[in-house]
């Protein structure tokens, strides 16, 4: 495959600081066991740009044979006012499942979703993901619609943003508005997906990554930027964030589940973390002109569709019922990449997978938040990642 130029900026960007093996030598990484083979493995081997032959959404749905079958099943899904979040809740719609959809501006929403929105099935949440009073408020108006929950999939986020951002909380943006928010609400919502979990489809989150994860894992001692400002890089601060979006899912599970990998119980919740593709979206906005052009003509790229596939497999696929703590990437289990990976690579970095560091950041995140949270399950009786 032809290296996709979309990610250049991300690897200018990393080079700017000191390797990331090399300033955290003593952690200790998760090992993981591989699920069998995908049956859209083949359709991604020779990508030939949008449209191609690899999987859309709509086609995830048909082939599980869902539409009009979740009829009884909730979904809430964040940033839909624009790129895959509109496709995801577009495809999710044929299900009949009830949907609830967030945006920052509902004005711009509105018109984005046109014919998706249903009143009394597919509603829309003002949610701010810069502030988390405004994530609390849209978690209790949630509540007043509703009292179940059968998936979460945390979608919405921003990318590299040329210069250090604050949300309405202090937090530097992409750490913010990537993690945090969807942190909260994961804790504000998650009694509603424990008591909607049932056997034949246990509650699921999903959480929407990305390739940047590989340029940083958390930076425990200064998530935010706050004791040296002049450290903050693009594509250091992204990538902490997409990293943070595989930890909790990598978590979740652990502190609400079963925690054997594969066999549930009623009342388990079972998170995955996904990697879209590239995709021409608004979250390029602060790529330049050449980085742009250069994503454009990529045979890597995807369209909106085939973006939104992963999601809606990981989401409501059969073959992901009880599967959790995995990175999933063209609508498979993506594998580990070696010390001397590229960016058109398909995979995860060794960091991407870190208990110690997944605890860490969880109990950090509580605090960040303001949230008290008690498991449900012993984590130390659970067993790694799946």
């Amino acid at each position: 495959m032809a290296a996709s130029r979309s990610l250049q900026l991300l690897t200018h960007l990393s080079s700017q600081i000191p390797s990331i093996k090399s300033k955290f030598p003593s952690r200790r990484f998760l090992t993981r066991t591989t699920m069998a083979p995908s049956k859209y493995s083949a359709a991604h081997q020779n990508p030939q740009g949008p449209g191609d032959a690899r999987p859309t959404a709509p086609q995830i749905i048909k082939d599980e044979g869902l539409t009009g079958k979740l009829t009884a099943k909730t979904i809430l899904i964040t940033g839909c006012s624009s790129g895959i979040g509109i496709e995801t809740a577009r495809t999710l719609s044929s299900t009949g499942a009830t949907l609830f959809l967030t945006a920052r501006n509902l004005p711009k929403a509105r018109p984005a979703l046109g014919d998706i929105l249903e009143e009394g099935r597919i509603e829309l949440l003002e949610m701010d993901q810069s502030s988390l009073s405004s994530v609390r408020r849209a978690a209790a108006e949630l509540k007043t619609h509703c009292q179940k929950l059968n998936v979460l999939i945390c979608n919405a986020g921003i990318m590299c943003p040329p210069t250090l951002e604050r949300t309405d909380d202090g937090f530097e943006s992409q750490f913010g508005v990537n993690h945090l928010s969807h942190f909260l609400l994961f804790n504000l919502v998650k009694d509603m997906l424990l008591a909607s979990s049932a056997e034949g489809f246990r509650s699921r989150v999903v959480m929407v990554s990305s390739s940047g994860h590989r340029n940083s894992p958390p930076l425990h001692a200064d998530y935010n930027f706050v004791t040296l400002p002049e450290n903050y890089s693009p594509g250091i601060a992204y990538g902490q964030s997409k990293t943070a979006n595989v930890w909790m899912a990598n978590h979740i599970t652990r502190l609400y589940g079963s925690g054997n990998g594969r066999v549930g119980n009623e009342g388990d919740i079972f998170a995955n973390s996904v990697m879209p593709g590239g995709i021409m979206t608004g979250l390029q906005a602060h790529f330049d002109e050449e980085t742009e052009k250069g994503m454009r003509g990529a045979k890597g790229l995807k369209s909106v569709e085939q973006g939104a596939a992963t999601t809606v497999l990981a989401a409501v696929g059969r073959e992901w019922e009880g599967f959790w703590g995995k990175y999933l990437e063209d609508c498979q289990e993506a594998p580990l990449l070696g010390e001397k990976w590229t960016w058109d690579g398909l995979g995860y970095v060794k960091h991407a997978f870190d208990r110690e560091g997944e605890e860490r950041l969880w109990r950090d995140s509580l605090e960040l938040v303001g949230v008290t949270s008690s498991p449900t399950r012993d984590p130390s009786s659970s067993q790694n990642c799946g």
